[in-house]
């Protein structure tokens, strides 16, 4: 089973794929695609670590999610992947350093053509950053764009969609 939750900040989606992961009975290995830039996001992924249980593996991989799941898919296993929306932002931010032999594109290809393929269950976080107004500037309109598009392509490859508003899920696909 796939499953994508959407949701917006704060709207519970990460406790939500959590409590998924951990009610699944399987191995459960986090993917966690952020880079730690600034103090008060290194408080945000303390936040996250405690909360998941100590038995959970742990993979870091801001750039290549794709090749990431196809390495660590298996029939016993949930891969967790907190979240989409930071793994897109690294790759547009110059800042970030994206690599160059690699393009955005090719990655965003990449990871829709593998996830019907792999084996076990995988639930990918993603914020919903399309429901507000269209932000002003060309990098912040291309992030949103890239967001919607991505969060569009996952949902058609996957099982199940959820949509979390207030700590709530609500079902937007099902199997």
């Amino acid at each position: 089973m796939k499953t994508l939750i959407l949701g917006g900040a704060r709207s519970g989606k990460s406790r939500y794929a959590e409590t998924l992961a951990a009610e699944s009975g399987l191995d459960v290995l986090y993917i966690a695609t952020a880079s730690v830039y600034d103090d008060e996001f290194a408080e945000r992924v303390r936040h996250h670590r405690e909360r998941r249980p100590a038995h959970w593996g742990l993979i870091e991989e801001p750039f290549f999610l794709a090749r990431t799941l196809q390495q660590q898919a298996r029939a016993d296993r949930l891969l967790l992947v907190d979240c989409l929306t930071l793994y897109l932002a690294q790759w547009l931010c110059p800042d970030c350093n994206p690599p160059q032999d690699h393009h955005w594109q090719q990655e965003r290809e990449a990871l829709i053509a593998v996830l019907p393929q792999l084996p076990g269950q995988i639930v990918l976080v993603s914020n919903e950053v399309g429901l507000g107004i269209v932000p002003l500037g060309e990098i912040n309109r291309r992030y949103q764009d890239e967001a919607g598009r991505l969060n569009q392509a996952i949902a058609a490859v996957c099982d199940r969609a959820l949509f979390m508003a207030a700590g709530l899920p609500l079902t937007l696909k099902s199997p």
